[in-house]
């Protein structure tokens, strides 16, 4: 097994927890025999200040080049009285838009042991398990005409889509919804928007060749208050843009922190991993960022891309290991209290983990 895997830790936080999850795919590659080459390349703040642009060219041939992305986060503070065109999230918007992929897989999962750490009740949340899927290349952050006059006193963008940018993703999360629970919830707005209207007629259409698919269509601001009251009433849900943008954040009360949410961009002709939780420009460089949403990223990579299942659940076990015994940031609560583990201490424990659960996979199938 060979993959080229470009490596953009990026702002903030995301070089700590970056480099967490390169850890543990070197341990996968290392006890299996793979052969993983890691490319790091600059973006956001930190290409502009290397090279006074977001996504500089050399970054965006090297993610071309490579079989899969890794990414850490972009933005900061310094940057904020630069233009939307020169500001680090413009980097990842072209980003995403290079590499094409158009549907963005964002797990929320409960884990008993850290149920503490959010403000549902546990039983609410009790084996809450759910998918969103994202369209990614599309709506407000797309559309055009957009921009702001120069006196600031008006402000405009452009929500658009296409019948072909809705069918495809919701082709892939009905595909995704079969392998589960066969169950698809779509999000809109058809009350109120055009596009709306368009999005919930395409799902339809896509429908009726799944028909051991359950679908069910809800308006975005009933969805957002019932995925606080019952999250468990959900398996795969599918929405535009800059919904499953907000939803997909709010899910974090599910797992208890943005820090333990992973996801995965595909569709494109490269396919894009980074943690959910930005840059937390707050908390850089002190050591306590959760490396667990990018090492599960890792495990979605070695998932989507590389066709490693069992290695991708390898990772995911080790993380439910590691949470059970209480290692955790101050961003995560268990039983024991608020946690108190740094960065680096919390990835070194899961890359044991995985270690010691892939030499017991191997040693097993060697008798």
């Amino acid at each position: 097994m060979k993959l080229r895997i470009t490596v953009l830790p990026g702002d903030g936080v995301g070089p700590e927890v970056t480099q967490e999850a390169v850890g543990i795919l070197r341990t996968v590659a290392d006890i299996n025999g793979y052969n993983f080459e890691f490319n790091e390349c600059p973006i956001g703040g930190a290409a502009i200040v290397a090279e006074g642009h977001p996504f500089p060219r050399k970054t965006m041939d090297a993610c071309l080049d490579s079989d899969a992305v890794l990414l850490g986060a972009v933005g900061g503070p310094g940057f904020d009285s630069l233009s939307p065109q020169q500001r680090p999230e413009a980097g990842l918007l072209q980003l995403r838009k290079a590499l094409g992929g158009f549907a963005n897989l964002r797990p929320a999962v409960a884990y008993d042991s850290i149920a503490a750490s959010s403000p549902l009740r546990p039983e609410i949340l009790k084996d809450a398990n759910v998918l969103f899927v994202r369209e990614l290349l599309g709506g407000l952050y797309f559309g055009e005409p957009r921009g702001v006059d120069d006196a600031y006193e008006n402000g405009y963008n452009t929500m658009r889509y296409s019948a072909e940018e809705v069918r495809r993703v919701a082709k892939v999360a009905f595909g995704l919804a079969r392998g589960r629970r066969q169950k698809l919830t779509s999000v809109d707005k058809a009350n109120v928007l055009e596009t709306s209207r368009l999005w919930r007629k395409v799902v339809n259409d896509v429908a009726r060749d799944y028909p051991d698919v359950t679908l069910e269509h809800c308006l975005v601001d009933s969805f957002a208050m019932q995925l606080i009251l019952d999250p468990r009433r959900f398996d795969v849900v599918v929405t535009e843009n800059l919904f499953g943008d907000i939803l997909s954040d709010e899910a974090s009360v599910i797992s208890g922190s943005l820090g333990m949410l992973a996801s995965a961009t595909i569709g494109g002709a490269i396919d894009l991993y980074e943690p959910v939780h930005g840059s937390a420009p707050d908390i850089a460089g002190k050591g306590i960022a959760n490396p667990l949403g990018a090492i599960a990223s890792a495990a979605m990579l070695l998932r989507h891309t590389a066709k490693l299942e069992h290695d991708a659940a390898d990772i995911e076990s080790a993380i439910v290991a590691i949470l059970d015994s209480g290692l955790v940031t101050p961003d995560l609560q268990t039983a024991g209290g608020r946690g108190t583990a740094h960065t680096q201490e919390v990835g070194c424990a899961v890359e044991r983990m995985v270690a010691d659960l892939l030499n017991r996979r191997m040693a097993y199938h060697a008798v």
